[in-house]
């Protein structure tokens, strides 16, 4: 089909120039401004083949930030294999310097609790939810702990036991 597609592009007159290939395997095309053989104007555009066609088999990040830029026109010239590299090789040392930095962050913050110079966060347990009628409230026991003066209905139950 994609023979016959192509075929019939440049029977017709709409023809795309191939600009490049990314890593994954999308291919980049650019289709100049031309009149087609009925004499219609075509605009030029960028356009994109994904290596992967079925629209459940995209992942995002599936095209390159570089390529995607070039295709949405924020780039006039698009990106070559060398820009490519670098900006990749990049993107790994931010992310090898951030984490870095957050296991040194973790580690200060570990000495400070144990020099007691920033108090340690409170675990808290709480059962239940905010918005139940017994939240806040004792748990009912077993254990009778009231007199006659201060008893309340509902504050003691009986052994389930027998």
């Amino acid at each position: 089909m994609n023979r016959v597609a192509g075929a019939l592009r440049r029977t017709f007159g709409v023809i795309r120039n191939h600009v490049g290939t990314d890593h994954l395997g999308n291919k980049y095309y650019f289709v100049p401004e031309q009149k087609t053989w009925t004499g219609r104007l075509v605009r030029a555009k960028r356009m994109v083949e994904a290596a992967n066609p079925t629209e459940y088999e995209y992942i995002e990040g599936s095209i390159p930030m570089e390529w995607d830029a070039w295709i949405r026109g924020r780039r006039k010239e698009p990106p070559s294999i060398e820009e490519l590299v670098k900006n990749e090789s990049y993107r790994e040392q931010i992310k090898l310097k951030a984490k870095e930095v957050e296991e040194k962050d973790l580690s200060l913050q570990t000495k400070e609790y144990e020099e007691g110079l920033v108090a340690a966060p409170l675990k808290t347990v709480t059962k239940g939810h905010a918005a139940a009628t017994s939240f806040g409230k004792q748990e009912m026991s077993e254990e009778p702990t009231s007199t006659a003066n201060t008893f309340q209905p509902g504050s003691w139950l009986p052994d389930s036991k027998k």
